[in-house]
């Protein structure tokens, strides 16, 4: 958001601000909010929320093109919102983890039985720690949903879920600049 103005980026182009009443290569702004903006693409009316993932509409990032872009936060990390066994999660991606990895309080939170999966001594950045591996029925980042993935479920509380190469691996992943591109191998 700018003030009044939505900031748009169409199909990974330039970002542009875009006013209320305006269009933007067939992005119609509706309204916009301190945190939101309403707009209408092809006909159809989407609701984008300040912090949310990019937005996919029509052929190009729908899910059956299996293409995920995301843009890089201030701190140069990637965030998306998705869902782990239909129950929602925010993602960072950390290409340096294996797995998946889940804190314990998100775990019970999404109803995961993490503790009859198997026991395995787990490294971070404040030492070992045990843990429970077992495999997530689907995990879904924007409108790409992945079945099978492995992960583990650690003890200590996360701000977030860790989107480690059990995932990512299903991906080619390319980066320009601030913002990185998963297409779906299949």
């Amino acid at each position: 958001m700018l003030g009044t103005r939505a900031l748009l980026m169409v199909d990974g182009g330039a970002p542009k601000g875009v006013a209320v009443g305006d269009t933007f290569q067939g992005v119609k702004v509706v309204s916009t909010s301190s945190d939101s903006a309403v707009v209408e693409v092809g006909g159809k009316r989407l609701t984008l929320r300040l912090g949310d993932s990019p937005a996919s509409v029509g052929e190009r990032g729908s899910a059956s093109s299996g293409r995920i872009v995301l843009p890089a936060d201030h701190g140069g990390h990637f965030f998306g919102q998705g869902s782990i066994n239909g129950q929602a999660a925010q993602f960072m991606v950390d290409t340096g983890a294996s797995t998946v990895s889940i804190g314990a309080s998100d775990a019970e939170r999404m109803g995961l039985n993490y503790r009859s999966g198997r026991s395995v001594n787990i490294s971070t950045a404040n030492g070992t720690a045990q843990g429970w591996r077992l495999s997530l029925r689907s995990v879904r980042l924007g409108d790409v949903e992945v079945f099978d993935v492995d992960a583990v479920v650690t003890p200590q509380a996360m701000p977030f879920v860790l989107l480690g190469n059990s995932y990512l691996n299903r991906f080619q992943i390319r980066r320009e600049n601030d913002q990185m591109t998963l297409e779906r191998r299949y």
